[in-house]
């Protein structure tokens, strides 16, 4: 972000369900490829309704389909870029109101904050 590699407002930005069972963060992980597949739990359609207002990120909330899986722990925010290895991680949450989800083969709905830093503030 610092370096101009991504355009909140304009790039394909998407958010991914975690299992983390299967995935333990690290700040040394840069792209969709440092992380499991088996903690990929659903994707979300393409963010909409994105806004960058003085450092803060938001968009609307998300809808992501329905499944049957154990809780999702995490949510991660992720840059399309056509290839795993390619799409690059712009966040990971694991503390957040609805977190963690348990899906039950109903559309998932998850709500951005709607506090001073929303999605998350640099």
């Amino acid at each position: 972000m610092l370096e101009g590699q991504l355009n909140w407002l304009t790039d394909p930005i998407y958010a991914i369900l975690l299992d983390t069972v299967y995935y333990a963060a690290s700040e040394a992980h840069t792209s969709l490829a440092d992380i499991d597949s088996g903690a990929y739990v659903v994707s979300s359609p393409l963010l909409t309704g994105r806004t960058a207002l003085n450092g803060v990120a938001d968009a609307d909330d998300v809808n992501f389909p329905a499944i049957i899986h154990s809780a999702c722990h995490a949510v991660i925010l992720v840059k399309d870029g056509g290839t795993a290895l390619q799409s690059k991680l712009i966040a990971y949450i694991d503390t957040a109101v609805g977190l963690p989800i348990v899906p039950a083969n109903t559309t998932i709905r998850f709500t951005w904050d709607d506090g001073p830093n929303r999605i998350f503030a640099l």
